[in-house]
């Protein structure tokens, strides 16, 4: 059985000042002593500069902060006006439940239509709710359901992130990816008799973001099928940061001598 060779090394923290190397006729550059894969983040060494080089990763996630629920009622009769007093009065009825459970105005929309259908007239309303709170939604929509049974029809909850809640997450993912970083470049420092000093450069090499844990296949053969736990985790959004770093790095402090 042959052995696999070895991956080749990469030098990522160079402690001698490039003018000590020994390359007196024949310099080299900070560039070109750089592994080809970590060339491009190189910057121009200063003589005698002494860096270390380090990759950071994180990974975060944030749960939707938002869900919304529409209620239908409905009503056919042969005159309009039977027609709006058996929704109205339903309507009533949901929208003095939703306020005992302490909703806000602005987060409850109602629209109502009436057309007509043959030889009758249709009316429909409809309450859209935005819920902050989960278990405030399912104990609406459970009491609704246990009040007016078949009368109402109640929406499955659509989940969803405010815009200003994934741009926090974008922003959370790459400071913690920085701190990795950098604990990374302390802890390499202590470990050599060396005191790590300010940062040089800090750049985000790549970002990514997916939604969920289920893929499109089975969420489209089992659409009614998911709990809410399951709607909550499938519209979970991950953010992904990786970043490259190059910190400066200063020899051990002696301790003076008091006379």
């Amino acid at each position: 059985m042959s052995l696999q060779p070895a991956p080749p090394s990469r030098v990522f923290m160079e402690l001698v000042p490039w003018a000590n190397l020994g390359r007196e006729n024949n310099p080299i550059s900070a560039l070109e002593a750089q592994p080809i894969g970590s060339r491009p983040h190189a910057a121009k060494a200063h003589p005698g500069a002494r860096e270390v080089h380090v990759s950071g990763a994180a990974e975060v996630c944030a749960s939707p902060d938002r869900a919304q629920v529409t209620v239908r009622v409905s009503s056919t009769k042969e005159a309009a006006a039977e027609a709006k007093k058996s929704v109205s009065r339903r309507l009533d009825y949901i929208t003095q439940s939703i306020q005992q459970q302490g909703l806000q105005a602005e987060n409850v929309t109602v629209t109502k239509d009436i057309r007509r259908v043959e030889n009758a007239y249709y009316m429909e309303a409809e309450v859209c709710i935005t819920f902050t709170e989960f278990g405030k939604m399912q104990n609406i929509c459970n009491f609704l359901v246990e009040k007016l049974d078949s009368s109402v029809v109640i929406s499955p909850p659509e989940f969803y992130h405010t815009p200003g809640s994934i741009e926090n997450l974008r922003r959370q993912a790459c400071l913690v990816a920085v701190e990795n970083a950098w604990r990374k470049a302390q802890e390499v420092c202590d470990l050599v008799g060396q005191t790590l000093g300010k940062p040089l450069l800090i750049k985000e090499e790549e970002t990514k973001e997916w939604e969920g844990q289920f893929d499109d296949q089975q969420l489209s053969r089992f659409p009614g099928s998911l709990t809410v736990q399951q709607k909550i985790k499938s519209a979970t959004i991950h953010a992904s940061s990786k970043v490259f770093i190059t910190f400066e790095v200063k020899g051990k402090e002696k301790k003076k001598k008091h006379l």
